[in-house]
């Protein structure tokens, strides 16, 4: 396996740092000046981003990417399913939309999927120093075992090793990896390198014997313990944010945002999370809309039924009675559309063909039409000085008289509505607050004026950065360079440990 140029990162679970550890690994790679890819096989996400060549991947392989100095690709995550029900879901192939499958059709397909992502895999390989690897969900998952191009299936095709990776912060950490390792088949074990252990606060001489039990008991070593890391700017792959938000004392100003059954590219909302004085609050079902400043409605896999949740769950009366008292009203991609009059879906694009009232607060309508946008933009806001920058990965067409008051102006053109009033701001851009321009000039527009966000990208560089210093410190990499066919000794460091070299877009 040694020589083979990749690594992979499994978990023992969803949410056990593999997006984190792949992520540190690229950027300490690339600051050591190796040219050095991201690669996740297959991921099922919400979450996603527009690539340099106009295809759509999960957004955590586009921030990896950005980790390693490149533009991300499509070849970076040939498989992406988006999941527009509990049994079905849209699914991307390198980069291009075929079409909704339900689950069990889904597993046939997976021998075409298969095809495409070794040839994505083949590119990278052939381009790259090194290419390292993400999972999905657990190797362990038997019953997903056949034909599997999420983890060992991939590893064995490609013979490449595995790093196994588990979260001490939610217990049974021994238990996880231990019986991950008993369920796999034996050239699977064999395959497996060494664990990680993520996410661990206290005293590290008191977890010592428990590894060394773990390294007698499975013959595997450890090859690290990750600290618990406050203050990181990487966004979720798909799930809501579960750290808590604090008290609402200590952040007056209250952003409150349904969680739509089929809540997409929340990551939106990130840079308004990490400000000190607002408060986020996503409200699931079963709960009262509590009172906001800002009512934000995200983007949606599935307008049409998140439309029908939201009016089930009584947001439509909490919306009315919120703008009644002069409060703001934003909404993002599919958000923006619930907002107008109707919402048309002839084709069938997102579930059965039809047409949906929406909540009739800007003068439009939608149509989903079967090709989507996808496009990287930046321009300004229409009502302030502020330069705006982001992407658009939308199926819908809206046209209407809302459209002549735009709230952007793009390079391309105008982008969404401002109501007359000025409460209601509706637009297809995602990254809306990553600029700090932007989101200061859009806080100020929701009545918080005064404020000074950072900008995402230098949060996300000194993120990366941090990350890159984790594994310098607490991870064996004579071992991690070694597994990727690289010499420790062979491997230049940067001249400046510090900053990643720009490496193109490969």
């Amino acid at each position: 396996m040694t020589g083979s140029k990749a690594l992979m990162i499994q978990g023992t679970t969803s949410d056990a740092g593999k997006s984190l550890l792949v992520t540190a690994l690229c950027r300490w790679l690339a600051r050591r000046g190796l040219r050095v890819a991201p690669f996740k096989p297959q991921n099922m996400a919400l979450n996603s981003a527009v690539t340099v060549d106009g295809g759509e991947i999960g957004r955590a392989q586009a921030v990896q990417a950005q980790a390693c100095g490149l533009a991300p690709h499509s070849d970076m995550n040939p498989v992406l399913l988006k999941p527009t029900t509990d049994k079905g879901a849209q699914v991307i192939l390198q980069g291009r939309a075929i079409g909704q499958q339900e689950a069990r059709a889904y597993l046939d397909y997976k021998r075409i999927a298969r095809g495409a992502v070794l040839e994505s895999f083949e590119r990278l390989r052939d381009a790259y120093e090194a290419v390292v690897v993400e999972g999905a969900g657990s190797p362990a998952e038997i019953n997903l075992r056949a034909d599997d191009i999420a983890n060992m299936g991939f590893a064995e095709a490609v013979d490449c090793p595995v790093v196994l990776i588990a979260d001490i912060d939610r217990g049974g950490v021994f238990a996880h990896l231990v019986g991950t390792l008993a369920l796999l088949s034996p050239s699977e074990q064999a395959r497996i390198a060494g664990f990680v252990i993520n996410r661990f606060r206290g005293d590290l001489a008191l977890l010592e014997p428990g590894l060394r039990w773990l390294e007698a008991h499975t013959g595997k070593p450890v090859l690290g313990v990750l600290p618990y890391l406050h203050g990181l700017m990487l966004e979720a792959e798909d799930a809501l944010p579960r750290t808590p938000a604090p008290a609402a004392a200590e952040r007056p100003f209250r952003v409150v945002v349904p969680a739509l059954p089929r809540i997409a590219n929340h990551t939106d909302l990130d840079p308004l999370r990490r400000l000190p004085e607002v408060e986020v609050e996503f409200v699931g079902p079963g709960r009262t809309p509590p009172p906001a400043d800002l009512i934000l409605l995200p983007g949606s896999k599935h307008v049409r039924a998140d439309l029908a949740w939201l009016h089930a769950q009584g947001w439509e009366e909490a919306i009315h009675r919120h703008l009644r008292y002069r409060g703001r009203l934003l909404g993002i991609c599919g958000g923006f559309q619930m907002l107008g009059e109707r919402i048309h879906d002839p084709l069938g694009i997102e579930g059965p063909p039809g047409s949906t009232a929406g909540l009739g607060l800007l003068a439009l309508e939608t149509t989903l039409a079967p090709e989507k946008q996808l496009r990287n933009v930046a321009g300004r806001l229409a009502f302030a000085d502020a330069a705006v920058a982001g992407y658009e990965i939308h199926a819908g067409v809206t046209h209407g008289p809302a459209l002549a008051r735009p709230a952007l102006v793009l390079a391309h053109g105008p982008d969404g509505a401002l109501s007359a009033d000025d409460q209601v701001l509706g637009t297809y851009l995602h990254g809306l607050f990553d600029k700090a321009p932007a989101c200061a000039a859009l806080l100020a527009w929701a009545g918080r004026p005064g404020l000074a966000p950072t900008d995402t990208e230098t949060m996300r560089e000194a993120t990366f950065e941090k990350l890159a210093d984790m594994i310098a410190e607490h991870l064996d990499t004579a071992t991690l360079l070694t597994l990727l066919g690289r010499a420790p000794r062979e491997t230049p460091s940067s001249p400046d440990p510090g900053q990643c070299p720009k490496l193109g877009s490969g």
